[in-house]
């Protein structure tokens, strides 16, 4: 039973080949077998989710039924614990009070969260080791980082645990820890996900939330049940009138492609990701080295001012106001954290929106490569180097080629592409705004042509 998408799970449901019961009873003896060599799971819901189970109608939506997790982050459950990685939230045993729009929206697709998983503080670092509640171990070599900072969502994806758990990503927080993990991850579109009640949007616009699969189909359907533009949404895009998940079975017309291998690129990233450029060249699309002059420009001027500010409200005013304290103890702060905080307390008003009018400008650049040079997808590494050990990550290089399309708003997915030495290599697919369905067609061919190990090693 592990070893099924969220999709397949869904239909023997339906086909009553099962109870929604028993799978969620599977799914927690597999989380409390793995789990301990893992530390992907922080906080259990199994009482919660079997209730819930119990009213579930197979069939009624296509995911309905399906075990998921949700990460400590954004994504939070009305009663259970919500610390985002922060030892000050969690030495206050702080709880959410009411659900964010996507757990409600998961809820009424008839998924069921068993759980939520670690992540780092405030979703701030690149790998998921966070003082509050220690590292998250990577299921195919333990030892090494699952990524960041939806690291425990895809630890427990890769590990059987569940076949979807949520992530969002400010900086490649769903497509590094998919890369490092052997997964499907897709940070959708600005605007995509619905971010309330709390947000607009998150880190200037740079944060979207969506999930962690196993396959390119989990993905779209997932995508399905979440990017839903309401009335009071702030941003508002289109969508393709059947929904994605029907849109991947529509046939694939030829596409025009340009790939990158940039030179600081390890070796073995650099081979993935010519072999994704000849499997998609074989299979009729245009294919040829190229891309955006923009990603070769030094963007840190514009990025760190969104971090740093976003970093110092979230310190500063979001969480001191929602927990009634003054100010989170300095000494309850990671140096990563404290270091952007103090950064963004820095900046004044005039210097955060001469950083947004540089980060504007480079991104018209960025986009006309598509818009221009007439392409469809960018095909680059997701991360420039295998997954390191932990203590070993080094988080500016981690955001090399993730964070420009944070910044520019354009959906971009981390798909399987490789192994090395036991571990996981992701390649990234990068589509103009809003086209999601570019990435979901051609991470499907991907997906078909490109050889993948079945499983990681079983937990010791």
């Amino acid at each position: 039973m592990d070893d099924m998408d969220g999709l397949t799970t869904a239909a023997h449901l339906a086909s009553g080949d099962m109870t929604v019961r028993e799978v969620v009873e599977a799914a927690i003896e597999r989380c409390e077998a793995r789990n301990p060599a893992l530390n992907a799971v922080i906080h259990d819901a199994f009482d919660r989710s079997l209730d819930r189970a119990d009213a579930i109608r197979p069939g009624s939506t296509p995911l309905a039924g399906v075990p998921i997790l949700t990460k400590d982050l954004l994504c939070r459950e009305a009663g259970l614990p919500f610390h985002e990685g922060s030892a000050f939230l969690k030495s206050i045993g702080w709880t959410g009070p009411d659900d964010q729009v996507n757990a409600v929206r998961l809820r009424e697709a008839g998924m069921v969260s068993i759980g939520r998983t670690n992540c780092s503080e405030f979703g701030m670092q690149t790998s998921t080791e966070p003082l509050a509640y220690g590292p998250t171990h990577n299921p195919w070599k333990p030892g090494h980082s699952p990524g960041g900072s939806s690291g425990g969502s895809a630890a427990a994806v890769a590990a059987g645990i569940v076949p979807i758990a949520t992530g969002n990503d400010v900086g490649g927080s769903i497509r590094n820890p998919a890369s490092m993990c052997g997964l499907v991850g897709l940070k959708p579109s600005r605007g995509r996900s619905n971010l309330g009640p709390d947000f607009g949007d998150v880190m200037l616009g740079m944060a979207e939330e969506h999930v962690i699969t196993r396959t390119v189909r989990d993905s779209a359907a997932a995508l399905d049940v979440l990017a839903r533009s309401g009335p009071t949404d702030p941003y508002h895009q289109p969508m393709p009138g059947a929904g994605w998940l029907a849109a991947i079975d529509a046939p694939v017309e030829p596409m025009k492609i340009g790939f990158l291998v940039p030179p600081e690129a390890d070796e073995p990233v650099a081979a993935a990701t010519r072999a994704v450029a000849e499997a998609l060249d074989a299979r009729g699309h245009d294919v040829s080295e190229d891309g955006p002059p923009a990603l070769g420009e030094d963007i840190r001027s514009f990025l760190l001012p969104n971090y740093s500010a976003g970093t110092a409200w979230v310190v500063d005013r979001h969480w001191p106001t929602l927990t009634g304290v003054d100010a989170i103890p300095e000494d309850l702060l990671e140096p990563t954290t404290a270091f952007l905080a103090a950064r963004g307390r820095a900046l004044s008003a005039a210097d955060l929106l001469e950083a947004r009018e540089h980060g504007q400008h480079w991104s018209r650049r960025l986009l006309a490569w598509w818009a221009d040079g007439g392409y469809d997808l960018l095909v680059l590494p997701t991360l420039p180097v295998p997954p390191p050990a932990h203590g070993e990550t080094d988080d500016l290089q981690m955001l090399s080629y993730v964070a420009p399309f944070n910044y520019s708003g354009q959906p971009a997915a981390s798909v399987p592409a490789a192994m090395h030495d036991g571990l996981p290599i992701g390649v990234q697919l990068v589509a103009p705004l809003y086209r999601e369905d570019l990435i979901f067609a051609a991470a499907l061919q991907l997906e078909s042509d490109l050889p993948r190990p079945e499983a990681p090693p079983a937990p010791a």
